[in-house]
């Protein structure tokens, strides 16, 4: 009798594990298949000033302003028109303003973030590469990053 009872149990375990299966299941096909699907976007080529076929233009961000993740929110606003951001993350000194720093690549390369990120060709310096491999150019974010492009009102929406 006492046998029964713990097979009895035992199965009914088993039965209670498989039904939470079933409902887990169940409700991951019903949200794949009655929540929309989002689709990342990206502006066309064109409107950036990249020509079609060519190389993107790889980019480092930092921080330079002691604000949380905004060299975060500044990679993904520069990944969607297209720059290849190879590397992001806090930088070694604190900045008053914005700039963008050539690197390994030209002063035509540093224009063109720079208009990406609403910043005028005065925030544009020449700096040069400072290791065996630097991207083309590099954009420190000081502490006037509020009026940059990523972080006015509706430049990144939640689809990001």
């Amino acid at each position: 009798m006492a046998q029964t009872r713990i097979v009895d149990g035992l199965l009914n375990v088993a039965l209670v594990g498989v039904a939470l299966l079933v409902l887990v299941l169940l409700y991951g096909l019903l949200t794949r298949t009655f929540s929309p699907r989002t689709t990342p976007t990206r502006e066309p080529a064109s409107a950036l000033g990249v020509e079609p076929g060519a190389d993107p233009i790889q980019v480092e961000v930092r921080n330079a302003a002691g604000a949380d993740s905004i060299a975060r929110e500044t990679t993904t606003y520069l990944r969607r028109r297209g720059f290849d951001v190879i590397d992001f993350g806090n930088a070694d000194s604190l900045r008053q303003s914005s700039a963008v720093v050539v690197r390994a690549g030209t002063e035509d390369y540093a224009r063109r973030v720079a208009a990406a990120l609403s910043l005028s060709e005065e925030h544009v310096e020449s700096g040069g590469p400072i290791a065996d491999y630097d991207p083309d150019v590099a954009v420190y974010l000081g502490r006037d990053y509020a009026r940059l492009a990523p972080f006015r009102d509706g430049a990144l929406d939640s689809s990001d």
